[in-house]
């Protein structure tokens, strides 16, 4: 019930007037059964954006940290999310990703929509990232369409760090479902699922226009954090000295 409540009542009105977004290809999700939609994320607006403009209920998978935070912050953080029907998953360890399917499939059988954002974590550049095969395992196991989806101007809105959202117009892109029933039954062949995600991004990244980088979102932050560590500590061991 908290669900709708934040929808049309609390949330809902407010991010439409804030954001006001342009919705388009929404005929493109349908009006019942169950269906993955698989977008870009670019900010965290965006997983109550998509909610707020969406007829149907969707449930997102959403990292376990919003839910374990410290603090009045953390506990009213966490109640959101449970009160909104958003789902914990743990993405540390090697059986994070099971975990992740198994929620997911759990939705799907219940004929709802399932939200997901096959990079696995927030873009931190603005750039749209490689994808990971859950999506593609859930499509196959489930057996139901994908719907890309592509958020546009959330970044600027709201980049990742910033707590309260800019002025900025947002645009919220459906494409047509996408259809695997082709390889049913192949869910165990690292290729054909490997085929389905690059697909699945190819068709969100036609809707959003981004710039594609073929690695993951997390490593390619890992890579800029050790950069920058390196620099500062380069830094504190041969400081500037200062021009005379």
């Amino acid at each position: 019930m908290f669900y709708y409540v934040l929808k049309y009542v609390l949330l809902g009105p407010l991010l439409r007037l804030v954001f006001r977004p342009r919705i388009e290809g929404l005929e493109h999700v349908p009006a019942s059964g169950p269906a993955i939609v698989a977008g870009n994320h670019l900010s965290f607006s965006d997983h109550f954006l998509m909610p707020a403009i969406l007829k149907r209920r969707i449930t997102f998978l959403a990292k376990a940290e919003y839910f374990t935070g410290p603090g009045l912050k953390g506990r009213l953080t966490a109640f959101f999310f449970r009160s909104a029907g958003q789902i914990p998953v743990d993405r540390s360890g090697k059986e994070a990703g099971q975990a992740a399917i198994r929620e997911g499939l759990g939705v799907l059988s219940k004929d709802e929509l399932l939200g997901i954002y096959p990079e696995g974590t927030r873009s931190h550049d603005g750039r749209l990232y490689k994808g990971k095969v859950g999506v593609a395992v859930m499509a196959l196991r489930a057996q139901v369409p994908v719907i890309p989806c592509a958020m546009i101007g959330t970044f600027e809105a709201q980049p990742p760090g910033k707590v309260i959202p800019n002025i900025h117009p947002v645009v919220i892109r459906f494409g047509k479902p996408l259809d695997f029933s082709r390889y049913e039954g192949m869910e165990n062949e690292k290729a054909v699922l490997r085929a389905i995600t690059d697909e699945i991004m190819y068709a969100i990244l036609t809707l959003s226009e981004q710039e594609y980088v073929d690695q993951y979102a997390a490593a390619a932050k890992a890579e800029e954090a050790a950069e920058k560590a390196a620099k500062t500590a380069k830094e504190r061991k041969f400081p500037r000295l200062p021009l005379s």
